[in-house]
């Protein structure tokens, strides 16, 4: 990340009119930004939902026909663990009490991942330059062309048949290889000129955290089940947790309303607020059973704009932002159902492929 991009700052009357809006939505209902009663609930039910699927599936071992639903639901529940009880804690808005967001956010590592990485990736990169080639690292996914300025190969003309393979393995690529090729590599992204510094205590982390992971997901499940059993049970488990993810981010960023910005004299024309607003889409926001299991990523505008006020006040703040918009003449990007924003993700992959968007 070179982050010498910049944001015209010079008209800010939007972001200002907003920010002032949502604080005197905060103050005049003498509310918290971070989570409340219900998130703690929620928090408690995923991680006693995942510790019980987990004893049925290794110690019960129920028909095969059970435990592949559960599996199937296993996937799901880790990918709700990301969304509301990591995401909120990884950007500190799950509680005020910031040892407690600490403690929370490591919950990525007990799926899996690393949190000190995803922090620099998400919080910083993809949270700054939203939707910029080179800069948003989220956009970068192998053999799929995302970005305009992403250069076009042979194979790309394919990408609308074999994305949603790639979205399924993306959960394992992550937690098995690209951790360990930013670990060793110290860079966000393979063509990055910047190393990032890795403190030691979080090396001490990744490495016991890793091994624990394993330990718990495939050493412990090959000792109980067998190695065949063991692997498909991870291997569904997986997929759907990928598939979940992978789409959830999409919808929300690749889809054809949204903006892909090619940057000259590292320069963005716009203020940060309503670049957001260009590169973000909502969708399904009205699905309350979506919303409750995506830990509010469906108003993933309301989240880009506010990354540190937590997913529960999001419906309340999507009212306050549309209103805003419409004062100040500025498009706001949402799509009524879930399958809607994913067929206009399929129209950019294909469009994405074609010469003509070079």
């Amino acid at each position: 990340m070179t982050q010498t991009i910049k944001f015209n700052q010079k008209n800010s009357l939007f972001s200002k009119s907003l920010k002032q809006k949502t604080n005197n939505y905060f103050s005049s209902t003498f509310t918290k930004k971070t989570g409340n009663r219900r998130i703690f609930i929620k928090a408690s039910v995923l991680l006693v939902s995942f510790l019980a699927i987990y004893s049925i599936l290794v110690f019960v071992q129920p028909h095969w026909s059970i435990s592949i639903l559960l599996c199937l639901i296993f996937g799901v529940n880790l990918a709700a663990i990301g969304f509301n009880i990591m995401h909120d804690a990884g950007h500190n808005s799950f509680s005020d009490n910031k040892k407690l967001n600490t403690v929370l956010s490591y919950s990525l590592n007990l799926l899996g991942g690393n949190i000190y990485f995803w922090k620099l990736k998400h919080n910083i990169a993809h949270h700054t330059y939203t939707n910029i080639d080179g800069e948003d690292h989220d956009i970068e996914v192998k053999f799929m062309r995302i970005h305009h300025d992403q250069k076009l190969k042979k194979h790309h003309k394919y990408q609308h048949i074999y994305f949603i393979f790639l979205y399924g393995i993306s959960y394992l690529a992550w937690i098995f290889y690209q951790d360990y090729e930013k670990y060793f590599r110290q860079k966000m992204a393979p063509h990055s000129e910047d190393k990032f510094h890795f403190p030691l205590h979080e090396k001490l982390i990744f490495w016991s955290s890793k091994i624990f992971h394993f330990v718990l997901f495939i050493v412990i499940p090959i000792y109980m089940l067998g190695w065949a059993t063991a692997l498909l049970g991870l291997l569904i488990t997986a997929v759907v947790c990928g598939l979940c993810l992978a789409i959830v981010f999409q919808l929300a960023h690749v889809v054809t309303d949204t903006e892909f910005k090619t940057i000259n004299n590292s320069m963005v024309e716009e203020e940060w607020m309503i670049h957001q607003l260009q590169s973000t889409a909502n969708f399904s926001t009205k699905n309350k059973v979506l919303t409750w299991l995506l830990g509010g990523l469906n108003f993933q505008v309301e989240h880009h704009l506010f990354p540190k006020i937590s997913h529960v006040h999001y419906p309340a703040l999507n009212k306050i932002v549309r209103q805003t918009c419409e004062e100040h003449n500025i498009p706001y990007i949402e799509y009524k159902s879930f399958w809607q924003a994913f067929l206009s993700h399929i129209k950019v992959i294909k469009l994405m492929a074609k010469p003509a968007y070079k």
